[in-house]
């Protein structure tokens, strides 16, 4: 009698310490999901603040460089094209992730471009219109820059906890997929040449 007491005692208490501890390993991975997307969240907000000085700016070079209507068509473009891409929060692929990148790029590549073009009207850059909105677009994509970095270490924390064993075991059970990082463009480590 005492023999099948202690075996189903030890077996409650082998059953009992499972659950807890996948429960805590679930509940740790749904902490780091969360980061995820709230850091994808920030990731969003600082390009849609980039996208809102867009019309600004595009708006204060018209006004002194009218004939250079394709570089801010182009401007424009881009930007109407990256916000109507978007990423689902749930569906955080490295796919989608690159899409998302490519059409975020195309944007600062045709405001790197305006810019470029605004050093043969010395008259737009000594307007301080133009010049509190360049310096606000830099802000914006150090933002960015700093963003992506918060996004990529949640990402990191988030699949290194779902691929670690044994809580893989716990991660495929309940479906956690892992996530893509934003990622340097190709030739992004050669320095221009100037």
């Amino acid at each position: 009698m005492k023999k099948g007491l202690i075996a189903i005692i030890v077996i409650g208490a082998i059953l009992l310490g499972g659950f807890i501890w996948v429960k805590n390993t679930y509940n740790q991975m749904v902490v780091s999901d969360e980061n995820v997307q709230a850091a994808w969240s920030q990731v969003e907000n600082v390009y849609q603040r980039r996208a809102d000085l867009i019309p600004q700016l595009v708006n204060t070079v018209k006004g002194y460089a009218n004939h250079e209507k394709s570089t801010l068509d182009a401007v424009v473009s881009a930007r109407t094209k990256a916000t109507q891409m978007t990423v689902s929060v749930d569906d955080l692929s490295e796919e989608n992730i690159q899409k998302f990148q490519e059409a975020q790029g195309e944007v600062g590549t045709a405001i790197g471009r305006l810019l470029a073009i605004t050093e043969s009207y010395p008259e737009l850059k000594a307007n301080e219109n133009f010049s509190e909105l360049q310096a606000q677009l830099e802000g914006t994509e150090n933002r960015i820059a700093t963003e992506r970095m918060k996004f990529n270490d949640a990402v990191k924390a988030f699949n290194t906890g779902i691929r670690r064993f044994p809580d893989n075991i716990v991660a495929s059970m309940f479906g956690f997929e892992k996530k893509g990082y934003f990622e340097a463009k190709a030739g992004a480590d050669v320095a221009p040449v100037v």
